[in-house]
């Protein structure tokens, strides 16, 4: 059966931050055309490639992939809160495809998934449950990170396993493009925070609410010009995905990881659920490119990537 696939950077400062004059009714008009694509495609079942932001996986155990068998969302960012409807046998036939094919995958019976997963599913699909879906969660701001190459690794042994469906399957990225918002690094924060890292799962309503309204000013302050965190890179936003609908993905297997971080910013390495969701598609043969958009939006700190694309 046939295989779609749509990408898109999420950012919780849609929800909170007004861009330019006609920015929104831009960006909001991209994704209905998105959800229309999807309605066409009208998928049995979803699979999503997607980061999490030291909500879900901490450092008390961080894998570079984990699937989950069962999940929910905590709602963070007003994003939808409760439990996804999992497809738990396809779960595990790409658990076993990925240990068959050399990649080491850890897998949950308790996944807590962030806005990664919950505002995609929310504008895509319209909520949390329409659609059966597996959930992969590619590490994408702990370090030390694997090289970005095992991202189209461990999206080739998933396509092997989706392309063989009789069903059709919707594979969706979330994450990226270029940006680099005060998500804070182990090595560089006090043992305070350290600690909220390494073990802060399900942290208390005030100290969540007290986060998210730093990261909301951070966003002002960077379309002001006062924060102090590396810029957009729409140069290299654009190129990764004009390589990405070329089919071609051997140039990124090259890239180091400290070359993303340089080009991208340090969250610019959720372009790994993009790369590995492409490398699924291609499995399955050629395919065409529908829908491509691109804004960079300092207001959302969000190189701002949509694309959908098909079997051809």
């Amino acid at each position: 059966m046939p295989l779609a696939m749509c990408a898109m950077a999420h950012t919780p400062l849609m929800n909170f931050n007004e861009p330019g004059p006609g920015i929104r009714a831009e960006v909001e008009s991209v994704f209905a055309d998105a959800r229309a694509k999807i309605a066409e495609f009208d998928p049995d079942v979803v699979v999503m490639f997607a980061p999490d932001h030291y909500n879900g996986l901490l450092y008390d155990m961080m894998p570079p992939f984990c699937v989950g068998f069962q999940a929910r969302s905590f709602g963070d960012y007003g994003t939808i809160p409760g439990p996804l409807n999992v497809d738990r046998e396809l779960g595990e036939a790409i658990v076993a495809e990925l240990f068959a094919s050399d990649v080491d995958i850890a897998y949950s019976e308790r996944l807590l998934v962030d806005h990664g997963v919950a505002q995609s599913l929310e504008l895509l699909l319209g909520s949390l449950d329409a659609k059966p879906i597996v959930p992969i969660i590619i590490n994408s701001v702990a370090e030390p990170m694997g090289p970005p190459h095992r991202s189209i690794v461990l999206g080739e042994a998933v396509g092997r396993v989706v392309a063989n469906l009789d069903k059709k399957v919707l594979l969706i990225a979330s994450g990226g493009l270029s940006h680099d918002p005060p998500v804070p690094r182990l090595s560089e924060v006090p043992p305070e925070v350290q600690e909220r890292l390494i073990a802060g799962r399900n942290r208390p309503a005030d100290a969540q609410a007290a986060h998210e309204a730093r990261v909301i000013a951070t966003g002002l302050e960077f379309a002001a010009g006062r924060a102090n965190i590396m810029p957009l890179n729409p140069q290299w936003d654009t190129d990764l995905m004009r390589i990405l609908a070329s089919g071609d993905l051997s140039p990124i297997k090259t890239w180091t990881t400290e070359w993303v971080t340089e080009q991208g910013g340090h969250s610019g390495h959720e372009v790994r659920c993009w790369i590995a969701a492409y490398a699924a598609l291609g499995v399955a043969g050629k395919y065409k490119t529908s829908l491509s958009y691109y804004r960079a939006i300092d207001e959302w700190v969000a190189g701002l990537g949509i694309a959908f694309a098909q079997q051809a």
